[in-house]
């Protein structure tokens, strides 16, 4: 207990925040061990998702001390590496954060250091979509950006996502070079922070974003669907509302209760569409406004939800369901370049590029990984993320693939056509290639190593009935993929895929079946015999885990 105190005493003393300090010494002050414990178990890692974690005192949350560090041990890397674009911006920094507690403070910290180092730093002008702090660091030709951002993750939460100057996150083994350079660092002491030197970005970096934004539609094009919008509490809206009127599309109806930003998500457990309930209060909005869809950005509007009418109510697209319609979609729209997806996504994407003459390629999961396939022309992942506009944003952009998943419920509509019509076409010619997961939180993360090492151990032989034609241990890489915690399940018709989650406490477990579709008359046997499959497949995969 002596020690722990000690090294309590030691942090507090250089704590440059007092509602951490306030926090930490009452802790001190207490004698609270468990907690304090549990504070300094170690520092939070930084990895190829940059750093997220709970806000709070300590090296195991996340706090303007721990920011500071992180944005010396970055500072300190780009000075050692050199700066790979030359010219008068060859040591530009440029820093977005979103609006949730304590964003703004972890840029302004990032800034400082940045200009304490020597470098150049430019923060945008307010919290704004991560796609625009993506779109400025190649526009500004920087040689890194930093986004203040904790995504979809719980209001106690933030983070701080790199980017390095291709306008792609890092990958290895930049991460473990930044890694390196913050445990480098002795004494926050030891890091010059200036009061001032460093430049807030006007609105001429968000007027180029929108501009940029027009590449994604074809000239046009019908711009006729409506749409309610969702901006989850986030900062999606202003810049989602600016785009669609650039456009020309019917304003969207807005869930006024989610609209404006705020940090404490009062209407979501969790502000992911993807969570049960989150999207309750836009599914009223458009039983009482009867759209043609609804959108949705998560907080930090990188990630884009999609709802459709489905009989006589909505329903959530899966976000393969989106990514195969935008595919079908660019198709149409005589698109060239490669189209990519993670692993986890579902594998008629490569279906519909094979049968257009396209290059298709898997990459592990995360956009670090796709915006880096050469010649990208469109890349998804089922988490509800898109990259529409890879030479605009090479990352996820939840405002792009609003844009675009809009003009393409546009010219359906002028068909007499819906989405759901679209997805059922697809069925028909590729086989109903249906997706689900099997996702676990957990407190105690040992839960999940205990679940990936009793798969690798005792390993299952037959999922809902249909025999494992191929096991993989991912760790080990493969011929086309560098190694990572996962294991992936190849069945007759079937594909499972498990793994840790990169950004929050859970294992999850991506299934996909594929069942032929003869002719439309026989989609709805085809649903049924993948629902049947699927709710087999969890059943055994999770008593396989023993979870």
């Amino acid at each position: 207990m002596h020690d722990l105190i000690a090294r309590a005493s030691a942090w507090l003393a250089e704590d440059p925040d007092p509602d951490t300090r306030a926090e930490l010494a009452e802790l001190i002050e207490a004698g609270d061990e468990k907690e304090l414990a549990a504070r300094f178990a170690g520092t939070l890692q930084f990895g190829t998702a940059g750093l997220r974690g709970e806000l709070g005192a300590g090296p195991m949350r996340m706090n303007r001390s721990v920011v500071i560090r992180a944005a010396a041990g970055l500072a300190a890397y780009l000075k050692k590496n050199g700066t790979p674009h030359g010219g008068p911006d060859a040591g530009l920094v440029v820093i977005g954060y979103d609006a949730r507690h304590k964003s703004a403070d972890f840029a302004r910290d990032t800034a400082a250091v940045m200009t304490g180092a020597g470098l150049r730093a430019a923060v945008l002008p307010r919290p704004l979509p991560t796609p625009v702090l993506a779109f400025a660091i190649r526009h500004l030709g920087a040689v890194a950006g930093v986004e203040v951002t904790a995504s979809h993750n719980p209001p106690r939460d933030n983070g701080y996502k790199v980017y390095l100057g291709d306008g792609s996150q890092i990958v290895p083994p930049a991460d473990a070079g930044i890694a390196a350079e913050i445990d480098a660092i002795a004494s926050l002491h030891d890091v010059p922070r200036p009061e001032s030197g460093w430049e807030t970005l006007d609105e001429a970096v968000l007027d180029a974003y929108l501009a940029r934004t027009d590449a994604v539609l074809a000239t046009g094009s019908p711009r006729t669907a409506r749409t309610v919008y969702t901006a989850m509490h986030g900062v999606g809206k202003d810049v989602l509302l600016a785009a669609f009127a650039r456009a020309g599309f019917p304003e969207p109806v807005l869930v006024a209760e989610q609209a404006e930003p705020d940090p404490d998500f009062p209407t979501v457990a969790f502000p992911n569409p993807e969570e049960p309930g989150a999207m309750d209060l836009a599914f009223d909005r458009a039983r009482a406004t009867d759209p043609d869809l609804i959108i949705a950005n998560d907080p930090d509007a990188d990630r884009c939800a999609v709802a459709v009418k489905d009989g006589g109510d909505w329903r959530m697209l899966r976000g393969d369901e989106v990514g195969a319609l935008l595919a079908a979609h660019l198709v149409r729209r005589g698109v060239q370049g490669t189209f990519a997806e993670s692993i986890v996504s579902s594998s008629l994407l490569g279906r519909i590029a094979g049968k257009a003459g396209l290059p298709y390629e898997e990459t592990l999961t995360g956009f670090k990984w796709i915006a880096r396939v050469e010649g990208l022309r469109y890349g998804y992942e089922e988490a509800l993320g898109y990259c529409v506009d890879p030479e605009g944003v090479r990352d996820k952009d939840g405002i792009t693939a609003a844009l675009l998943i809009t003009e393409l419920a546009s010219g359906l509509k002028e068909e007499g056509r819906t989405l759901l019509d679209l997805l059922d076409d697809l069925a028909v010619e590729h086989g109903l290639h249906a997706t689900d997961q099997l996702s676990v939180r957990v407190q105690d993360l040992s839960l999940i190593a205990d679940a990936m090492r009793r798969l690798r151990e005792q390993p299952p032989t037959r999922l809902a009935g249909l025999a494992i034609t191929r096991a993989e241990d991912l760790n080990k890489g493969t011929e086309t993929l560098p190694p990572t915690d996962g294991l992936r399940y190849t069945l007759d018709g079937a594909r499972v895929i498990v793994r840790p989650s990169g950004t929050e406490p859970k294992l999850k477990c991506y299934l996909e079946v594929v069942v032929p579709v003869p002719d439309r008359a026989d989609l709805p046997a085809a649903h049924a015999r993948a629902k049947e499959l699927l709710e087999a497949v969890k059943r055994d995969l999770s008593a396989a885990a023993g979870i």
